[in-house]
């Protein structure tokens, strides 16, 4: 975060914003101004995601489903407009330790052992570390001590869209979001791809929601996509996964999703679609999904 930090410092917050005489290196300066960056940030970046996959690539069918709720979309917007500062005070925390130096984070990678060959490395490590570490936080998250406090909330959307990506309690969305800050703390990490990985992760949690199920035939054993999380969303005991199916299939919580079996939401709209030109029925939708605990 140090790095989007001194580009906001030379190009905005020194020229414009700050008395010249208030030091960069400040502490408390540079706890404001990350808590600006991050807010500021996280919406631009869940916003303009979102937004582009609910009209680009959403189902709208999904709208029409009997869980879906009455007026789903602004419920989740304003849920996470709600939550997002809340979890950045947290977030800040970690950033502000980053940005003194307390991380492995390093500028230039033509000066490590490993060079460019370790960049790519502790990509694959990123995303192995952080996906088997928001397995077990999850499932901690759905520990029935735990789950009607905090996580809850995030399945109230049953039949999500993209909106409800970051549509967390900010408990919930922090602890999720941890082993994506604590990764740098543990392990080196060039401070351009920490950026990169970041967009990328708030990215992947939109696609998620995004309600297209589709899936590469050979990706879907390992990948877990839209199709995997809306049936989490549905049967709660199952799918916990963030990127790969590994962990699920391993602790025995995976689940193949019903609409890879000709089932799933989008299924039980045409069946109410194809009945109701006869009478008018319920769309029979509780037989396929478990009772919230």
């Amino acid at each position: 975060m140090d790095v989007v930090l001194g580009l906001a410092d030379h190009y905005i917050l020194t020229p414009f914003v700050y008395p010249s005489t208030w030091a960069e290196n400040d502490p408390a300066r540079q706890i404001l101004s990350l808590l600006m960056i991050t807010n500021i940030g996280g919406y631009l970046l869940y916003f303009i995601t979102a937004t582009l996959s609910y009209y680009s690539i959403f189902d709208r069918r999904l709208m029409l489903h009997s869980l879906y709720i009455k007026d789903q979309v602004k419920l989740e917007i304003l849920y996470t407009v709600k939550s997002v500062p809340v979890m950045s005070v947290p977030t800040v925390a970690l950033f502000f330790i980053e940005v003194r130096g307390y991380s492995k984070l390093y500028d230039n990678a033509g000066d490590t052992r490993l060079g460019y060959l370790g960049v790519v490395g502790s990509i694959v490590t990123f995303i192995l570390f952080t996906d088997a570490c928001i397995y077990w936080i999850h499932r901690f998250l759905h520990h029935k001590h735990v789950y009607k406090y905090i996580h809850k909330d995030h399945h109230r959307w049953k039949v999500p869209t993209p909106f409800a990506s970051h549509a967390f309690h900010p408990l919930d969305g922090f602890l999720q979001s941890c082993p994506y800050h604590i990764y740098p703390f543990l392990f080196p990490l060039h401070k351009w791809t920490y950026l990169g990985l970041f967009i990328f992760v708030n990215i992947w949690t939109v696609s998620i929601h995004d309600g297209d199920y589709r899936v590469p035939d050979m990706l879907k054993p390992l990948v877990n996509g839209s199709a995997h999380h809306t049936d989490h969303h549905l049967f709660y005991n199952y799918n916990y996964g963030q990127f790969f199916t590994l962990w699920d299939k391993l602790c025995g919580s995976f689940k193949n999703p019903s609409s890879f079996e000709g089932q799933g939401p989008i299924k039980d709209i045409l069946k109410k679609e194809k009945v109701t030109r006869n009478k008018p029925v319920s769309n029979g939708a509780e037989k396929y999904y478990k009772k919230e605990e």
